[in-house]
């Protein structure tokens, strides 16, 4: 039975789609998550749509009636129509066998009863069909889930995740993003099913993982899913329970980072740029090994941003993050550390750090590393939380260093190499590049201007 008194706003270029193929005497519903996102009250331009048709029968009907259509994914039945330069997915009713390497179906069937085709599904609120004569097709309760909060498995949900056990991670990506709790028959079995990411290609996870971290939720999934998270990234396992011993941190390295991942979302208004949540994430990643207790039964972390900056490169790296966000976010969590005061200095000074390791991207990375420190001060005990409005002062010297021409660069200086071999009347080579470095020391120290003159004054001397 379908909900006729459902309404739906489906594109015309995807109507386009179902009305070729209802005309050629086949049936075709919109599926997945147009559907769903229009439910919550969203839209979204992605359309997907499942029909009875076998795919060479799509294709040949589309086709017929002006439609381009490309050969995406026969073997899974789908082709994809392009309608005013936009694609529609159209993928025919399906079911599929074991799950034998929980990867990969076996085998795929196609059926002819739509139904069918949803129930192969992962989540009720991904398993409804909506037609724009025919209604809301919701065998699973999906739309009620949706208006509940929740994340439900369709069906058995063990077998769910035996299916596919990146399933599991898709059911926090959906949780963080929606909002929604996990339903506990749910949850029971995705935690069941943690283990098995390590049987999942890398980049499949780091897709999943990138999208939990854009929902700006990380906070929350390391929180509630941790054995999911730490299965995802095993080098997160050792955070569970980590006593500091610090008296500057009220809180186990996990607890500590959760609230840094809330801080870096509420500091940059749900904005923070990708490498800084995978900064946050990481960045006391390493500590755990780093530990050492002294005489006085306090906890030190000697060399753990370097360390961390080593293992964040080699977790991002193998989930396959993209290398310039790996390198943003190395910098980041190595210089998270970095004393900083509210003067020229220091802000010049960190910003020659941050641009020796990313070159070109100083500035930008400089806004970002602030933003982690302020968040790491409130995610510590509370006697540090102060340095959160410190660095409110160092914010503010860096965007008048930034307005005024920051100096962070031999590029920087108003001098340049010629100049140097005309008036120390020497030859090109390393010294060159020696005497330029002593002069952006200098500039960096506000010990000399980045005044032409000034400079070509100190070259004389």
């Amino acid at each position: 039975m379908t909900d006729q008194t459902c309404a739906i706003d489906v594109p015309a270029y995807a109507l386009r789609v179902v009305d070729v193929l209802e005309e050629a005497g086949y049936e075709a519903w919109v599926v997945g998550g147009f559907v769903r996102d229009a439910l919550l009250g969203g839209s979204g331009h992605d359309v997907d749509v499942t029909t009875s048709a076998p795919w060479q029968k799509t294709a040949r009907a589309l086709r017929a009636a002006g439609v381009e259509v490309h050969e995406t994914g026969t073997q899974h039945g789908t082709v994809t129509a392009v309608v005013d330069g936009l694609p529609v997915e159209t993928t025919t009713y399906r079911v599929e066998g074991a799950y034998s390497d929980m990867r990969h179906p076996d085998e795929v069937r196609f059926v002819e009863d739509v139904r069918e085709d949803l129930a192969r599904r992962d989540f009720t609120v991904n398993a409804i069909a909506y037609h724009p004569r025919r209604g809301l097709l919701d065998p699973y309760g999906g739309r009620e889930d949706l208006l509940r909060g929740v994340i439900r498995a369709v069906g058995e949900p063990r077998r769910r995740f035996e299916e596919d056990a990146l399933r599991v991670l898709r059911a926090v990506r959906f949780a963080c993003r929606l909002g929604f709790a996990i339903d506990p028959a749910t949850q029971e079995a995705l935690t069941a099913c943690a283990p098995e990411l390590g049987g999942i290609a890398s980049e499949r996870v780091g897709q999943e993982m990138d999208g939990i971290l854009a929902s700006g939720r990380v906070a929350w999934a390391l929180r509630h899913e941790f054995d999911v998270m730490s299965a995802a990234i095993p080098e997160l396992a050792p955070m569970r329970g980590f006593d500091q011993k610090s008296p500057y941190h009220a809180y186990d390295v996990l607890e500590h980072t959760a609230r840094v991942c809330a801080g870096v979302e509420e500091f940059t208004g749900g904005m923070a740029p990708r490498a800084l949540r995978w900064a946050a994430l990481l960045h006391d990643v390493a500590k755990p090994s780093t530990w050492s207790v002294d005489e006085g039964g306090r906890g030190h972390f000697f060399g753990h941003p370097e360390e961390g900056a080593r293992v964040a490169g080699s977790v991002m790296g193998r989930l396959a993050i993209d290398r310039a966000t790996v390198r943003d976010a190395q910098a980041i969590v190595r210089l998270h550390d970095l004393p900083i005061h509210p003067t020229v200095r220091s802000i010049r000074r960190m910003l020659a750090k941050l641009e020796e390791k990313c070159p070109g991207r100083g500035e930008a990375l400089a806004h970002a590393l602030i933003d982690l420190k302020r968040a790491d001060a409130v995610g510590k005990a509370p006697d540090c939380m102060g340095y959160a409005v410190e660095l409110d002062a160092m914010s503010r010297v860096l965007r008048a260093e930034i307005a005024r021409g920051s100096v962070c660069t031999i590029a920087d200086l108003k001098v340049g190499g010629a100049d140097v071999m005309r008036e120390r009347g020497i030859e090109p080579g390393p010294g060159v590049g020696m005497v330029l470095r002593g002069l952006l020391a200098a500039v960096i120290g506000d010990e000399l201007p980045n005044e032409r003159e000034a400079l070509l004054d100190e070259l004389r001397y």
